[in-house]
């Protein structure tokens, strides 16, 4: 008697069971002695996925460089052709990865770091993307994890990135500006050897093993040095923000003196966004106390300002002209409120993470904060300094060692008073509840 859906067959899945199973065409692939179920993955050619991804970040960083090339061309109305566009832009490429140039001003070796933070971004990409492509984070089949995968891929990126700066410095140099071109080959090779490493070695999980290796009282100090040298940055960033806003009327005076249109407009003040993280990092330099100089005859801190001849830069509008007086002297005490902050921030999660842990290795991470956290200062202090041509304007930037000094010392008192003061409330509240 035929069935109907109200009355299944119950002997339906009987009859299924006892079907021949069917191989799928892709299980009857051979694998050549290997069991079916582990086929190794298809792998990409290193030397093919290190340069692809290498161009690509060559010319997300290269392409905005030429358009603001061209934007400040409007500038003077000066109609340049293709190629001498190219050749300023690929200076100014040259520039964001700390390249000197020789020009007819003078020697220019002052980044700016707005530019650089994305070339860094992107060749970190590059990294990851050639070391997931080369599957350096797969183990091999009962083995342990190897470094070399990574090592592979950091090493073609170097070299590709490498080329591409001798290529560029080829293009660059003409009348009037001059590179060199095993210089910039060497520069760029280093630039992507770290950029392109870390990328790398964070993809292939290198990094969190060599952080899981660490003790955890270095593994604290590291990441709140980190966070205190972040906060101050950030403080110099809204003060100098601050700065220019308050002083907007004379950096729209210095864009109208110039007497271009739409076009140039937007080239200034592209211009002046590629070189605002070098200003945010005087800025911070300034809260901390040392200040910084514009050339030989220009002196910024907190307690000596002596001007002399300035770039006609909106940016630079914002400058003080007398030494902290009034309310300003408060805005001196954002570094210390950073470095409490951190601070806090280390001895919440500690306790949160192990009740019970004692004072020594506590305190000890926010010590040792304090020197991280000079260290990257006083790096970013030297990335921010350069060479903006002749005339007095051979050293511009924060002086490094003096801001990594400060830094130090008041980071350190910071955390260390912030991180037990943290400790004794935690432990006095804990003690009220119970």
């Amino acid at each position: 008697m035929p069935t109907t859906p109200e009355e299944p067959d119950e002997g339906a899945q009987t009859r299924l069971a006892d079907r021949e199973t069917v191989r799928l065409p892709i299980q009857r692939r051979s694998t050549r002695g290997r069991p079916t179920g582990r086929r190794p993955a298809r792998r990409a050619p290193l030397v093919l996925a290190a340069t692809v991804t290498t161009l690509w970040a060559a010319v997300v960083t290269l392409a905005p460089t030429l358009v603001v090339v061209w934007l400040l061309h409007a500038v003077d109305s000066s109609g340049a052709s293709l190629t001498q566009i190219l050749r300023v832009g690929a200076a100014g490429w040259l520039l964001a990865h700390w390249v000197p140039l020789d020009t007819g001003i003078g020697p220019l070796s002052l980044a700016p770091l707005g530019l650089t933070a994305v070339a860094v971004w992107r060749v970190y990409r590059a990294g990851v993307h050639t070391a997931r492509a080369v599957g350096a984070r797969a183990r091999p089949s009962g083995g342990a994890w190897t470094p070399w995968p990574a090592a592979r891929a950091t090493g073609c990126i170097a070299v590709v990135y490498g080329l591409l700066g001798a290529i560029t410095a080829l293009v660059a140099g003409h009348k009037g500006v001059e590179v060199s071109v095993v210089g910039a080959g060497f520069t760029f090779f280093g630039f992507g050897l770290l950029a392109g490493g870390l990328g790398a070695f964070v993809e292939a999980r290198g990094i969190a093993r060599l952080a899981g290796r660490l003790p955890g009282v270095i593994r604290d100090a590291t990441r709140t040095g980190a966070v205190a040298a972040l906060l101050i940055l950030g403080a110099g960033a809204a003060v100098s923000g601050m700065a220019v806003a308050v002083s907007g009327g004379d950096a729209g005076q210095i864009i109208d003196d110039y007497h271009t249109g739409v076009a140039g407009q937007i080239g200034l003040v592209v211009l002046c966004g590629f070189f605002s993280p070098d200003v945010t990092v005087w800025s911070a330099a300034y809260l901390i106390g040392p200040g910084f100089n514009i050339g030989a005859e220009t002196t910024i801190s907190a307690a000596e300002v002596s001007m002399g001849r300035l770039p006609a830069l909106p940016l630079l509008a914002g400058l003080p002209s007398t030494p902290a007086t009034g309310w300003a002297p408060l805005l001196l005490g954002l570094p210390l409120a950073a470095a409490l902050i951190a601070g806090w921030l280390l001895a919440r999660r500690s306790l949160r993470n192990d009740p019970g842990r004692g004072w020594v290795p506590l305190l000890g991470a926010a010590a040792l904060a304090g020197p991280f956290a000079g260290l990257l200062l006083g790096l970013v202090s030297v990335a921010a300094s350069g060479s903006a041509g002749s005339g007095g304007l051979e050293q511009i930037g924060p002086r490094a060692g003096e801001v990594a000094f400060v830094a130090m010392l008041m980071v350190t008192i910071g955390t260390v008073l912030a991180t037990a003061a943290t400790k004794i409330a935690l432990r006095v509240r804990q003690g009220g509840t119970t």
